[in-house]
């Protein structure tokens, strides 16, 4: 069986690593206006945080259509038995079930799609470890296994400057988001049943990115950690820094620098900065 993986745009692999672990991607939009961009198609990263600079209004986003999917199945049954698809969390959008339903208007090919129930780098770790599986000649059902073993130590935790992003997209209730502004605090925010919400609500920025790394470093402390990936929005340095500063202590534990995207980053906002890691 010949084994194929495909991610969404939204696990922010940058392309010479998709390149590489021959990961093919089907791309979200972000809209202004009546302008509508492919996420790492049409528009990098770098392009988005200067046109949101520009922007009178908040763009929207969209999922891929689901002609776009098909065609992309279709022509990977040229070459591909089956497919592992990894996408972010069907509760802030429907480009999981859209690629479900490709799956099945599309013959001659087994489509396995995989809600990650998280998105960013933390999805494209589960993408990076379906291709080495995938290269290793291992079965879709063995890929989709290790997979769901992934996600019971799937740990992803981010920081925002502000919620009403979140908020006017409704990927964050209105009490939540209400809460943050009246009391100015800074929640650490997680994934839990497939949505957003508070893990816990901190007072300043730099004590709630504390709060993360705190936990981070406790699980590396024990060798458990396997990969670690540290996210920002525009803010590369803050990144970096604590990237440095963590490689100090636990040198032998694997990190990389990751990014919040288009997508992504219209919800959260420049300077948001986030952390993700899973146990070995």
């Amino acid at each position: 069986m010949k084994v194929a993986v495909i991610t969404d745009s939204t696990a922010y692999i940058p392309r010479d690593m998709r390149n590489a672990y021959n990961i093919h991607m089907v791309p979200l939009s972000v809209n202004f206006g009546d302008e509508t961009y492919q996420e790492e198609v049409d528009i990098s990263t770098e392009e988005f945080y200067q046109k949101i600079k520009e922007s009178k209004d908040l763009p929207t986003t969209s999922q891929p259509a689901i002609g776009l999917i098909t065609q992309k199945l279709e022509e990977l049954r040229e070459e591909y038995d089956a497919v592992i698809s990894i996408h972010l969390s069907s509760g802030i959008s429907g480009t999981y079930q859209a690629m479900v339903s490709a799956g099945d208007m599309v013959e001659g090919i087994d489509v396995y799609a995989f809600d990650s129930e998280i998105s960013c780098m933390a999805q494209g770790f589960y993408a990076l470890e379906a291709a080495e599986m995938a290269k290793e000649n291992k079965t879709a059902d063995e890929i989709i296994a290790r997979l769901n073993e992934m996600k019971e130590t799937m740990h992803g935790y981010f920081i925002v400057d502000d919620l009403t992003n979140l908020h006017r997209g409704g990927r964050l209730s209105g009490a939540q988001a209400l809460m943050g502004s009246l009391l100015q605090v800074k929640p650490v925010l997680h994934f839990v049943d497939k949505v957003i919400v508070p893990f816990e609500k901190i007072r300043t920025r730099k004590k709630a990115i504390n709060r993360v790394l705190s936990m981070l470093e406790e699980d590396a402390k024990e060798d458990k950690i396997a990969k670690v990936a540290f996210i920002h929005a525009n803010n590369e340095q803050d990144a970096i820094t604590l990237q440095e500063s963590f490689n100090e202590k636990y040198p032998n534990t694997e990190t990389t620098i990751s990014y919040f995207g288009p997508v992504i980053g219209t919800h959260v906002g420049e300077g948001a900065v986030g952390i993700c890691w899973y146990y070995k």
